[in-house]
């Protein structure tokens, strides 16, 4: 059998010219694949009624987080950043706690003397509150915390039936467990 020597250069030559050709057109495959991939996860997050919000406030130093933009019913004006401040409220006993929590969790422990009107239920029960408690009277709402934005969506649900001194503790009942406060 007769040896055939091939120069290295005219191997590599023809190498060159369609590895990376071939590498190019993956490359651009991979980058279409990964592109039209992220487009619809967008679209499908945005879509969808649970999709999960780009934008939002985050810092729970500043108040209740929310992965919502301006028109997510947060209203900071409207809450009571210390624990120390929403328990000298109820000391006062002159405003009513309401708990935006589902009933279980309303069970488990709550605030002394709280009403239990989980934000779920309001259609239901708002009507037998409005019967018990007067536009006027000095409400603070609250839930679990700052990562919960129930006593928001329940002090707005109150302010656009008419109730006018809503207050929202943000830090809710695991704040007031935390201190040790009295519950129930």
């Amino acid at each position: 059998m007769q040896n055939v020597w091939v120069r290295p250069s005219e191997k590599l030559t023809e190498f060159d010219e369609t590895r990376p050709l071939k590498l190019k057109q993956t490359l651009k495959e991979i980058s279409l694949i990964i592109g039209l991939s992220l487009i619809t996860a967008f679209i499908i997050n945005y879509l969808s009624p649970s999709g999960i919000a780009l934008v939002g406030q985050w810092d729970i130093q500043r108040g209740v987080i929310s992965a919502q933009t301006k028109n997510d019913g947060i209203r900071s004006d409207l809450e009571i950043h210390s624990v120390k401040l929403a328990k000298q409220i109820f000391d006062e006993e002159k405003a009513i706690f309401i708990d935006a929590r589902s009933h279980q969790h309303f069970e488990d422990g709550h605030i002394p003397n709280a009403i239990s009107l989980p934000v779920g239920k309001f259609d239901e029960m708002i009507e037998s509150f409005l019967n018990n408690y007067s536009l006027n009277q000095p409400i603070v709402t609250y839930c679990s915390g700052r990562t919960c934005e129930d006593s928001h969506r329940l002090s707005q649900f109150l302010l656009e039936f008419g109730y006018t001194n809503v207050k929202i503790f943000i830090d809710g009942f695991p704040g007031w467990l935390a201190e040790g406060y009295p519950v129930e």
